[in-house]
């Protein structure tokens, strides 16, 4: 790894960009962004060592390219990055949905070697500014196989990853959509509603619901401030595993909501300790310390 490339230097990218300065300063970084002000606090950051508002022939020089822009943006970058001779660079992604991108990539990229993955990591924050050095650190990096890239080009981006400090695992394109929509994308959903709902209030009572917010609905507050451009695009591009498990969870809420109205305390029960042993086996496998 001597010089990479990052398209979008958001929250991510700059994460990225971060890690690699402090694994090697030797490295050469080219940050691609459409965004001026985007650039410019990687420029003040110092966080690159060339800066570019649109992919150009420096990107030949990579050997390594990270995109991690919305997934709408792939197709765009998809086919420019194809009109470049990029014989020993691997592409790679961080988009949290996988089945749609490797579709595109597969008809778009050619004589290219791409290697599909998502960084389990984030924060409701974006922006170059709010990367941090240590956002992939013990977190799980999930690579995907796919036509375009071989078992040795999957290790190589795996090692690059525990480089950074996560812990890597490959799985199928369409177990790893599944497992994102009931694990990430359907609770941003719930969230993003849940917190319309409270917006869509008479006034005094949305003023009282804000100041006596307990910790469960400022969670969801918090999760619903993340990037609407990145969680529409991941919504679209993994829709049919989204609406699969929405249509399951629609259906378990109607029971919820049938136990309520007929006072069945006893499946209330049972479902809630149901939910309440998930919660300790992740716990006991300690995804989560408190």
């Amino acid at each position: 790894m001597k010089f990479i490339t990052i398209i979008g230097i958001g929250l991510i990218g700059s994460s990225i960009a971060r890690i690699v300065k402090s694994i090697d300063s030797n490295i050469q970084i080219n940050i691609v962004d459409n965004s001026k002000e985007n650039l410019e606090q990687c420029r003040l950051l110092k966080l690159g060592n060339i800066f570019n508002s649109e992919i150009n022939v420096k990107i030949e020089e990579s050997d390594l390219i990270f995109v991690c822009t919305p997934i709408s943006s792939y197709e765009q970058i998809f086919n420019i990055l194809n009109k470049f001779e990029l014989s020993k660079a691997i592409i790679s992604d961080v988009g949290s949905s996988k089945v749609k991108v490797i579709e595109l990539a597969e008809k778009i990229l050619k004589n290219k070697i791409f290697v599909p993955g998502h960084p389990i990591a984030g924060t409701e924050k974006s922006g170059p500014q709010n990367g941090f050095e240590n956002l992939f650190k013990d977190k799980w990096f999930i690579s995907t196989n796919c036509n375009l890239c071989n078992e040795k080009n999957i290790e190589y981006i795996n090692s690059v990853w525990q480089r950074f400090g996560s812990r890597t695992i490959t799985m199928k394109p369409k177990a790893h959509d599944s497992i994102m929509a009931i694990t990430s994308h359907i609770p941003h959903l719930i969230a993003y509603n849940i917190v319309g709902t409270a917006s869509e209030l008479e006034d005094d009572i949305k003023s009282e619901v804000i100041k006596f917010s307990a910790s469960g609905f400022r969670d969801f507050t918090r999760i619903a401030s993340s990037d609407p451009v990145m969680w529409r695009d991941i919504m679209l591009s993994n829709k049919d595993e989204i609406i699969s498990l929405l249509e399951k969870f629609n259906s378990d809420l109607k029971e919820v909501i049938d136990a309520i109205k007929n006072n069945n305390g006893e499946f209330l029960v049972k479902k809630f300790r149901k939910t309440k042993d998930i919660r300790e086996k992740i716990i006991e496998a300690g995804l989560d310390k408190n």
